[in-house]
């Protein structure tokens, strides 16, 4: 299913135990976060290929066309779709590795297994998940990371939702199913993307992403870039919601949910940290049955009962 480089880089050349990060495009990736996370990553520091995936077993290509360029009346490349492991190395030379490409459309649970060999093979000692998921929240609050997993004391500096949903399945929650049987250290970090901007790039949760990873990989990462675009966009929208009294009367709404939440999260806020329910040092949140509650409402509105598909803003998603 995959083919490793010979020679194979030394992934425990450097301090610390490389993490594993898994950043595939194509499912749970609003606001395109996902593929830019992987993407800035690559683009804005030193790489060596660890192993490529065999797309021919992985990618439905009648579904997910591949691009194709023509030149001179020649066709002079087609978009490969790579998937692939890469060893990277951040600003203080600490290597980890990253699983990126778009999500596989067969075969998950080899794939799964295959990620699973990778793991024990280099002696991977934790892998962490990277979502980016469309919720009911405004752009002018702060943006949330939520967490999930097998370790809590790696959840601790996160909120997590602290209740039971159901969603439609994923290769990487197929991969993170497979550690966590296998007695793995495993996480997943979830961006929550204002719905009405997850179609679109939205450079806020790629930069909270990023930022939780930094925290939970112990990474130091360049991302002087990644905050350019923030500021770009944030001046953006501020104008079009200026302009445009629909999406005034939208966020107001939106702010209004959100600090109701809040303020009853104050409330407790000393008492759960007391019982250990709630992190010491939280962001500003609403609360885990409400932000479940709208994941589940998001999928009942933009899922067929009888299908698996993705989300819309999935079949727009970015060329590698």
């Amino acid at each position: 299913m995959y083919e490793l480089e010979y020679p194979a880089p030394d992934v425990h050349d450097g301090p610390g135990d490389p993490t594993l990060i898994v950043a595939l495009h194509g499912y749970a990736d609003a606001g395109n976060a996902i593929y830019a996370s992987s993407t800035h990553l690559l683009d804005a520091l030193e790489h060596t290929k660890l192993a490529t995936f065999h797309n021919d077993e992985l990618i439905d290509y009648r579904s997910r066309r591949p691009t194709a360029f023509i030149d001179a009346n020649q066709v002079v490349d087609i978009d490969p779709m790579d998937i692939g492991v890469d060893l990277l190395r951040d600003i203080n030379n600490r290597p980890f590795l990253l699983l990126s490409g778009p999500e596989p459309d067969m075969r998950w649970e080899a794939f799964s297994d295959s990620v699973l060999k990778l793991v024990k093979d280099f002696d991977i000692k934790q892998t962490i998940c990277l979502y980016s998921a469309p919720m009911a929240v405004p752009h002018t609050r702060p943006l949330v990371i939520t967490a999930h997993g097998n370790e809590p004391a790696l959840l601790k500096d996160y909120y997590t939702l602290d209740a039971k949903i159901s969603l439609p399945g994923a290769a990487q929650l197929h991969i993170e199913h497979t550690l966590s049987t296998n007695n793995h250290t495993v996480t997943g970090l979830t961006a929550h993307v204002p719905h009405y901007v997850a179609n679109a790039d939205y450079p806020q949760a790629t930069l909270s992403l990023l930022q939780a990873l930094e925290r939970s990989a112990q990474l130091t990462l360049p991302l002087g870039t990644i905050e350019q675009d923030v500021e770009k966009a944030s001046i953006q929208l501020a104008e079009h919601t200026d302009t445009t009294p629909e999406v005034q009367h939208v966020v107001a709404a939106l702010e209004q949910q959100y600090d109701e939440e809040m303020s009853r999260y104050n409330e407790r806020k000393q008492a759960a940290q007391i019982e250990g329910g709630l992190p010491a040092n939280p962001e500003d949140l609403p609360s885990g049955d409400d932000i479940a509650a709208a994941f589940e409402n998001y999928l009942e509105d933009y899922l067929p009962e009888d299908s698996t598909d993705l989300p819309p803003q999935e079949d727009t998603e970015p060329d590698d």
